[in-house]
């Protein structure tokens, strides 16, 4: 069902008024409680994990008790239920303001002042919920809520519907599915050890980072290597990227984003704590904070620890098994990934050049578009006919073999505005790609290629039988005619790295 169908809709007994927005595991809507006469943001999670019984009872334990937490930056929850048709929700507090997903990307990196404030009320929020035995464990930009109050930004922790107990079993759910957001993940939780709250400060530590300097402490092409980075790399220090910031402040940074949760800070607080005193001068220095600037001093370091080198390849030898397990389990939703990609030159009707996965097929439409996917022929035909577009075999794909539900589109169009806005985008698209489309978030302001540009999210949804693909595109304002790409996928199943690989490959020929 198209996401936006449930607007004007009663679930559970809100009444929807909008789209907020979505991710993998769930979609929030702006509601109303006519009980109360009170606006709320109703989080609504993917059917699929409603099917795993001791899933769904975790769920209602562990909101209900972040629910009972009383903590100025922990959102607070009015209510988290299964609805009577077997629908798991949670109802909040509605924060009119962005998240830091949004600030970062509008604002790229944050002073030093904005950084000490907002992330010690994170930190204080973090604490509390380890105080009462949850662990967040999906720690980034997007979970934290910015609402502007008149003594400052005040911020708000969210989605800890799938906090975890540190009783639990860890590392993936019944359905294997990863908990947690492998750009800001600690390697404890990569190698599905037992994990504390050491391992949301490791995240917390990622969105420091990425807030400091504009970019995560590892990035990489592909989930695999980005895992495997947070498992066995080291990062590069903050101040080479922050060159205004003291030499102090990468010992606090190398302290919290240790490979071993037992070298890390004993609080989130104490780690913001030491960064501040870091920045300003008045902190001491920490033997941790020179692995990064004294090799020779660093491998002394290392042959001193309790075990010495025998622990040091134990270690080794158990990431290498991980990472091949991870291999085996992430190939398959992975599709596309991985380093296998080749490239497209473009043509003289669509002259934009771009990267794609090696296993998939491109085909071009008649120079007027082309596609790329693992069922090129299928979805170049959908694509083709975007008024009359027969959904019937695109819906068996999405359906039966979902992996197989996504590609890569491309081409130019001179009715296209990268200025125009949200709704105006939504109308042009809707001339141009099948079915009914619905663009639900605003735009960001980004580069293609060299060009400015916009990237935006939405969806394409078959009016006579509800099949869905969700996309990310780019409006590309170049000086012949704009270029549109799109990344799409079944609902669910987007990878945002392969999104991410592929625009940043994209070229124009002039």
């Amino acid at each position: 069902m198209n996401d936006r169908a449930l607007i004007g809709q009663e679930v559970a007994g809100y009444y929807i008024e909008d789209l907020i927005g979505k991710g993998g595991m769930a979609v929030v809507y702006l509601a109303v409680d006519p009980r109360l006469n009170r606006r709320v943001a109703l989080k609504i999670l993917n059917p699929l994990l409603g099917e795993d019984d001791r899933f769904r009872q975790r769920f209602v334990l562990e909101s209900r008790t972040v629910a009972s937490m009383d903590h100025p930056n922990i959102i607070p929850i009015y209510e988290a239920d299964s609805a009577d048709d077997g629908t798991l929700y949670i109802a909040m507090r509605y924060v009119d303001g962005p998240d830091l997903r949004q600030i970062f990307y509008d604002r790229g990196p944050m002073t030093v002042s904005q950084v000490n404030r907002i992330f010690a009320q994170v930190a204080a929020a973090l604490d509390t919920a380890h105080a009462h035995d949850l662990i967040h464990r999906d720690v980034k930009p997007a979970n934290i809520l910015i609402a502007a109050h008149t003594e400052g930004d005040h911020a708000y922790l969210t989605d800890f519907g799938i906090t975890k107990h540190r009783t639990s079993l860890s590392g993936l759910t019944q359905t294997d599915q990863f908990i947690g957001t492998p750009r800001y993940m600690a390697p404890e939780q990569i190698n599905k050890e037992h994990i504390d709250g050491r391992c949301d400060q490791y995240a917390l530590a990622c969105v420091v980072y990425e807030a400091l300097s504009g970019q995560l402490p590892f990035q990489r092409d592909n989930e695999i290597a980005l895992l495997w980075a947070h498992l066995a790399e080291t990062p590069t220090p903050l101040t080479a990227l922050r060159p205004d910031l003291p030499l102090e402040v990468d010992g606090v940074m190398m302290r919290a984003l240790a490979k071993s949760p037992e070298q890390r800070f004993d609080t989130c607080a104490q780690f913001i704590a030491e960064l501040r005193d870091a920045i300003s001068g008045t902190s001491h220095p920490h033997p941790y904070q020179f692995a990064q600037t004294a090799p020779a001093e660093t491998k002394r370091r290392k042959q001193s620890r309790p075990g010495g080198g025998k622990g040091i390849l134990i270690g080794a030898g158990v990431a290498i098994v991980t990472i091949v397990a991870l291999v085996a389990v992430l190939v398959t939703v992975l599709r596309g990934g991985g380093d296998d990609w080749t490239a497209y030159a473009g043509s003289a009707a669509v002259p934009i050049a771009f990267e794609h996965p090696g296993d998939w097929t491109l085909q071009p439409q008649a120079d007027v578009f082309v596609v790329s996917s693992p069922q090129a022929d299928e979805f170049r035909t959908l694509f083709a006919t975007p008024v009359t577009a027969d959904w019937a075999t695109a819906n068996e794909t999405i359906k039966n073999t979902p992996e197989e539900a996504t590609g890569l589109y491309a081409q130019t169009l001179d009715t296209l505005d990268p200025r125009s806005g949200a709704q105006q985008l939504q109308e042009t698209l809707q001339s141009s790609l099948p079915g009914k489309v619905s663009v639900f978030s605003e735009v960001v302001q980004v580069r293609v290629g060299g060009y400015p540009a916009v990237r935006l999210q939405g969806s394409i949804a078959d009016p006579q039988r509800g099949g869905q693909l969700d996309f990310t595109g780019w409006a590309v304002e170049r000086p012949d005619e704009p270029a549109l790409m799109i990344y799409f996928c079944a609902p669910g199943r987007c990878d945002n790295a392969l999104a991410n690989r592929f625009v940043g490959s994209v070229s124009f020929q002039e």
